[in-house]
């Protein structure tokens, strides 16, 4: 069992050796607790596109831990030299690694363990200057990366939901008021005055960005109208109900092609409820759709063309950060400070974003009044990743980092999205994370909103 995550402090470049130790214990507690339960065969599981073996995705995160906090950044020798050709993402083909000579459970979670006493004692040995806390903080964020991708893999496999902290826990209130609240819809546009050279990304103050948050750069935003909510299963269902999914018209070409390729007729994780309406999968059980929870598990092209049926539109990625970060200026325009979260510039806290796994699943659109943006958008943050509108590619000036699989190879192939879910750590989110998927992609914590034509 995990404990309940404390706000994260504010970051500075140099963090201290307990703190770093700190972030290792909480990734590492949850990366076990959400293996703990699966038995051997669960743990390789069958062959899927979009999942890991995830007896591999721990040694993975084990070797990446080494690789970049031990051998990179301290010339250490490797501690299995052979553990390069099962465990490096880049040189095992994804199809391979069910096919692999993989150490068996005990030591693979040995391997676990060893990294991180070797970290400890590295970190005991030498205050981390600015360079060794860089890496400390890659390798846990990318422990809580594939922590979120495990809860993704157990869903689209169909296996029980984990036991962590809160997983027989209430919904959360909104905001501290009655949890009712979470059942209500949240409807309508904001207005959004839009900004010339609105500064898109990270600036060089935030003490840790990705390479493909880098850097701020000035790009002219239209006024636009922008859904308070995101799309709930009650508006999507409306769609499915209109023969959405059989009407050529509003399918793009690559949409079409996912259509053929999937047979889809609803979202991935729906069903026909005996007697009429629908249910859906959560991890191993169906439950009834929450008409007024956010709909989850569409792709990209899915939400496509529920837009050209609504007569709407995504998102791009500016006009969605502008959404989340912007402060009102004089005579309704956006002043020049930009938010580092959409209620302001304090971490996350429970009342603000559904995050950290504390809830499985997402809450209603309505709940979470604390963590609106100052123009009035809720839930930009947590609860769904939400699609955009534009692919993923460099921002002006692109620099790769150390860590050089982790955007470039994917630029022009993959859509953005932006905000996080309820399996994101709350350290690890901010208004100008980019993640990326490519398009066809269901498996993933995600919905979207929407934006009038």
């Amino acid at each position: 069992m995990t404990s309940p995550s404390a706000t994260p402090a504010p970051l500075a470049r140099t963090a201290p050796a307990e703190e770093l130790g700190a972030w290792q214990d909480d990734a590492r507690r949850r990366t076990l607790a959400l293996v703990e339960d699966l038995d051997d065969a669960q743990l390789i599981g069958p062959y899927f596109a979009t999942v890991n073996p995830i007896r591999w995705a721990i040694g993975h995160v084990a070797w990446f831990h080494e690789t970049w906090a031990l051998r990179h950044l301290r010339g250490r020798p490797p501690l299995h030299p052979r553990y390069d050709t099962l465990f490096d993402s880049f040189q095992v083909a994804h199809a391979q690694r069910w096919q692999l000579d993989l150490p068996d459970r005990t030591a693979t979670l040995a391997y676990l363990a060893e990294v991180k006493a070797a970290e400890e004692r590295a970190l005991a040995q030498l205050p981390p200057d600015e360079r060794a806390t860089y890496f400390h903080r890659l390798a846990v964020y990318h422990e809580d990366m594939h922590a979120e991708a495990i809860l993704y893999d157990r869903q689209t496999l169909g296996y029980p939901a984990p036991r962590l902290l809160a997983a027989d826990a209430a919904p959360a209130s909104a905001g501290g008021g009655p949890a009712r609240v979470c059942g209500e819809p949240w409807p309508g546009d904001v207005e959004h005055p839009g900004k010339r050279g609105f500064l898109l990304g990270a600036t060089p103050d935030q003490p840790f960005v990705f390479d493909n948050e880098k850097w701020a750069h000035p790009v002219d935003v239209a006024p636009f109208r922008i859904a308070r909510a995101p799309v709930t299963n009650g508006e999507f269902a409306e769609f499915v109900e209109a023969a959405g999914y059989a009407r050529e018209e509003l399918w793009s070409i690559g949409g079409r092609r996912f259509l053929a390729t999937t047979g889809a007729r609803q979202p991935m994780r729906w069903a026909r409820r005996p007697g009429g309406g629908w249910q859906r999968r959560a991890f191993d059980r169906l439950t009834p759709l929450a008409e007024h929870e956010p709909v989850a598990h569409v792709c990209w092209y899915e939400a496509e063309a529920y837009c050209a049926w609504a007569g709407r539109r995504l998102p791009s990625e500016a006009e969605w950060e502008l959404a989340a970060t912007a402060e009102p200026g004089p005579g309704g325009t956006v002043g020049d400070h930009k938010r580092r979260y959409p209620w302001g510039d304090d971490p996350p806290a429970p009342g603000r974003a559904q995050l950290d796994a504390t809830r499985l699943g997402p809450l209603a659109v309505a709940a979470l009044p604390a963590g609106d943006s100052a123009f009035g958008c809720r839930q930009l943050l947590g609860n769904l990743w939400e699609w955009t509108a534009d692919a993923f590619y460099p921002y002006p000036g692109f620099v790769v980092d150390p860590y050089r699989e982790y955007s470039a190879p994917w630029f022009g192939y993959h859509k953005v999205l932006r905000g996080g879910c309820w399996a994101t750590r709350s350290r690890l989110i901010r208004s100008t994370w980019r993640n990326f998927f490519l398009p066809d992609r269901c498996d993933v914590f995600a919905g979207f909103r929407t934006c009038a034509r």
